[in-house]
């Protein structure tokens, strides 16, 4: 059945520009659409493309490629199913006939189907399993603006593909000014061509609504009542000074969209929450409106699935509370999640813009102007933030590990990416190169994070597919663990399988059974539990051995607990399990949070586990090691029994001159070298005076004059304190330590030879006398001549070093050797300033010479009667 574009881009702002594309996708195949929320993109584009296709396959050359299908991916599954329920109804088919869908745990499409509306994170799968994609004729990558890990990813594969597909249509739609950057990643030679939409947008009004005084939008436990109280004074002000159309709020989370939901609701307001874990029915119903409880105006409060890839219809007033909910990840500390944070600029600009498609409209921002300009300008892409440990695999999977030589919009940070793929080696997932192995394809074909697939794949054999898969959906799932206790989570949605909740997880517990039934999990050196709690604890541990924990100190609020990765963390006030006599938990999920016990991580969902089940689970992360301390001037040594950091057992030991070297190493890098404050090292004055010597050379000879700063001599202590640093380790005392024939060490050949010629200790005065010279303790200082007036005279030019680079500065002291001048110009000072001093000293120490003429006057060390 052909789609009737008239009648679907009837009144859409896109229709305008349906030749400019088209022709744009005749001549080169690929497209970049800019074009606002609202503008019909996501409705008229896709069928467009689909005709254009079916035209060319009446031509000889394309008859029997059979790639006609066109696959349009949304960021989220509610836009997907919207999407299609939309463009069915406009081309008068039922669903799943011309237009269908797929999505996690849903597919209604069939073999007529030409327009396919998909996740992101589907496509992405199917590309793993079908790189060629066969059957697909085109691809429209939908709201690339929102920069989602799956997105960025999709845009990236497809991409490449289109090198091996010449013929594969691809069209990028984005509805951010940034349309530009999207087509020089899609070009080849030169950029892709860009087909703008102009918004036919009417007259929108902003406004601004502040929190009254003494309310705060956020605190450490999130977003306050005060301001959600707020929010829904401020959305009935809004219905009441604009008498036209149905009310959108934008709030971060689900939590916080029930709540003002209910607030509204309470003020007798016909309001409804939607956001992305409700289930498909409910989300439809809100979408039509269908189960209002009035005819009037009505408010739907929405998180950010409502932004730009979804349409809700009647909309005249946006409320905006400036917040979004995006995800943070510690690669460090492998912990994370939603954080809520101030929303972009942009962001803002596409909420407001959903008050006026209808008609004149108003957005009102819940937040003061002058936050403005501090805004980022667009949304963080997720790449930047997100745990990489899923993108890894798919990135190894596909070919290309860390994502090398692919048109990825954003490179992924380093560290991120390298804490992913070490945990991915440790999974087996992916070899020494971070090419994937026969287990990583294994696990990339489980709808799960890669944990999370390792978890069912190996704990199938041990406790069942259709237990491992129950535990798998509930910790994939977005439901919060009461008390962070998963077995009571378990319980609940066992329990109350007939709400939205269990039913979404009952149903993905059946896909994953499907998925480890047909899988066969490696065999483990892990003895099945009978108890079923502990199964629980087993299934969670396999998916995150890192976080095995364990208890090291009990408290009123539940005690401190060490996890196996090193973090310290707490169970949230009131967990059952805090008081359950627990000594071992499994960990599914930790979060940054403010702390009792100051260690910033709270346990989110945890289960009980044995000590013997922790120890067999963790096994690759058992280490048996000698572990050498230097403590009170002395070298202790233990071994050591720990699972990661948890440690099982210590007990003393002797220790080698090996362990004994490591240790007083090890104490050097944390006291430092004892050159700005205590150390285990006593700093004589010669190796200190050497050491500014070498200093001065290296700061303006530079190579092969060592660096003296303490970084420095601390990254090669071994070096040069390598007997000393036996010694030590022997039971020497720090101050028995010859420190300047270790420094001795440092000095170059043959450059050493001429040490004492360009960093001189003693400079010669005209008496005869070897004078010492005082080096700066800090290279850019001055180098000092402290000697006395009556011993210079004679000297006209200024004393040098370093092969005259440095002058050296003259103290003239007095007989007494208190000062009388500084100088580093001695022939200026014997002209100009040395009559004043003649003339004020000359009658203090009469005995001493003070010639009229000290450059013919021979030079003095004593009195003048002495003749020395």
């Amino acid at each position: 059945m052909p789609f009737d574009l008239q009648r679907i881009g009837a009144g859409l702002p896109v229709a305008a520009v349906r030749d400019e594309l088209e022709s744009v996708l005749r001549d080169g195949r690929v497209a970049v659409v800019q074009a606002p929320p609202g503008t019909g993109k996501t409705t008229l584009v896709p069928p467009l493309v689909a005709e254009l296709l079916d035209a060319e396959r009446l031509d000889s050359e394309l008859r029997d490629s059979g790639a006609g299908r066109v696959v349009v991916t949304q960021p989220r599954r509610i836009a997907a199913r919207a999407a299609a329920r939309r463009l069915a109804g406009l081309a008068g088919s039922r669903l799943g006939e011309a237009v269908g869908y797929s999505v996690r745990g849903e597919h209604r499409a069939s073999a007529a189907t030409r327009v396919e509306f998909v996740t992101t994170g589907l496509l992405v799968r199917r590309l793993l399993s079908d790189p060629a994609l066969d059957g697909i004729g085109a691809v429209v990558l939908d709201e690339v603006h929102e920069r989602s890990l799956d997105s960025d990813l999709c845009f990236a594969m497809v991409r490449e593909l289109r090198e091996l597909r010449p013929d594969l249509v691809v069209v990028v739609m984005s509805a951010t000014l940034d349309a530009p950057r999207w087509a020089g990643l899609l070009g080849d030679d030169e950029p892709a061509p860009v087909v703008s939409v102009a918004a036919d947008l009417h007259p929108l009004q902003v406004q601004w609504a502040p929190t009254p005084p003494g309310t705060r939008r956020l605190d450490a436990r999130g977003v306050t009542p005060g301001f959600l109280d707020h929010l829904a004074a401020t959305t009935v002000r809004a219905l009441a000074s604009h008498d036209e159309g149905d009310a959108l709020v934008f709030v971060p989370g689900a939590r916080e969209a029930e709540a003002v939901a209910e607030r509204l609701r309470g003020k007798g307001i016909d309001a409804a929450a939607l956001y992305g874990a409700m289930d498909a029915r409910s989300q439809d119903a809100v979408l039509s409106g269908a189960g209002s409880d009035c005819a009037g105006r009505r408010v739907v409060v929405a998180t950010a699935v409502a932004e730009s890839s979804l349409t809700v219809p009647g909309v005249r007033i946006v409320i905006d509370a400036g917040l979004s909910r995006e995800q943070r990840h510690d690669s460090g500390r492998d912990m994370g999640g939603l954080v809520t944070v101030s929303e972009s600029r942009a962001s803002a600009d596409q909420r407001a813009g959903r008050a006026a498609r209808l008609g004149p409209g108003l957005a009102v921002r819940v937040f003061p102007e002058s936050d403005w300009p501090r805004m980022r300008p667009f949304t963080t892409p997720e790449i930047a933030t997100a745990d990489l440990t899923g993108a890894a695999l798919t990135l190894a999977c596909w070919g290309a590990p860390g994502g090398e030589g692919m048109a990825l919009p954003d490179a992924p940070p380093a560290a991120s990416l390298a804490s992913a793929v070490a945990t991915l080696q440790a999974l087996g997932a992916v070899d020494a190169d971070g090419r994937a192995t026969h287990r990583g394809r294994q696990m990339a074909a489980v709808p799960a994070e890669p944990r999370l697939a390792r978890a069912l794949l190996d704990a199938s054999p041990l406790v069942g597919a259709r237990f491992a898969a129950e535990v798998v959906a509930m910790l994939a799932g977005d439901e919060r663990a009461p008390g962070a206790d998963l077995e009571a989570q378990l319980r609940a949605l066992r329990s109350g399988s007939r709400t939205p909740a269990g039913q979404r997880w009952r149903h993905e517990a059946e896909r994953l059974q499907q998925v480890a039934e047909r899988s066969h999990g490696l065999p483990l050196d892990v003895a099945a539990p009978t108890d079923r709690a502990q199964a629980l604890g087993l299934v969670v541990a396999l998916a995150h051995p890192d976080r095995i924990a364990r208890l090291r100190e009990q408290g009123e609020r539940g005690g401190s607990w060490l996890l196996a990765s090193g973090t310290g963390a707490v169970l949230p006030r009131g967990s059952h399990l805090a008081t359950a006599g627990v000594d071992w938990l499994a960990v599914a999920e930790v979060g940054l949070a403010h702390t009792s016990d100051g260690s910033g991580a709270v346990i989110r969902a945890a289960a009980p586990i044995t000590q013997e089940l922790a120890e067999q689970v963790a096994a690759p992360l058992r280490v048996s090691e000698t572990l050498a301390t230097w403590t009170g001037g002395k070298i202790r040594a233990r071994r050591v029994d720990r699972i990661g950091a948890i440690e099982l057992s210590s007990t003393p030991v002797a220790p080698t001159a090996e362990d004994g070297r490591a240790a007083v190493v090890e104490a050097l890098r944390r006291d430092g070298l004892g050159l700005d404050g205590p150390s285990l090292l006593t700093w004589p004055e010669p190796a200190l005076a050497l050491r500014r010597r070498l200093a001065l050379l290296h700061h303006h000879l530079g190579e092969p004059w060592p660096a003296m700063d303490a970084d420095s001599l601390l990254e090669a202590a071994e070096l040069w304190l390598g007997p000393e640093l036996d010694r030590l380790a022997r039971g020497a005392r720090a101050e028995q330590l010859d420190l300047t024939s270790a420094l001795r060490r440092l000095l170059p050949w043959p450059a050493a030879t001429r040490l004492d010629e360009l960093a001189p200790e003693r400079l010669e005065v005209p008496t005869g006398s070897h004078v010492r010279l005082d080096y700066p303790e800090h290279p850019d200082g001055r180098v000092v001549l402290a000697v006395k007036l009556q011993e210079c005279f004679g000297l006209l030019a200024t004393p040098t070093v370093i092969d005259g680079r440095v002058p050296v500065q003259l103290h003239l002291l007095s007989p007494a050797r208190r000062p009388l001048a500084i100088t580093d110009d001695l022939a200026s000072f014997w002209t100009n300033a040395y009559p004043g001093v003649r003339a004020e000293n000359r009658g203090r120490y009469p005995k001493h010479p003070w010639p009229e003429d000290p450059l013919t006057a021979p030079p003095r060390r004593g009195t003048t009667r002495s003749g020395r």
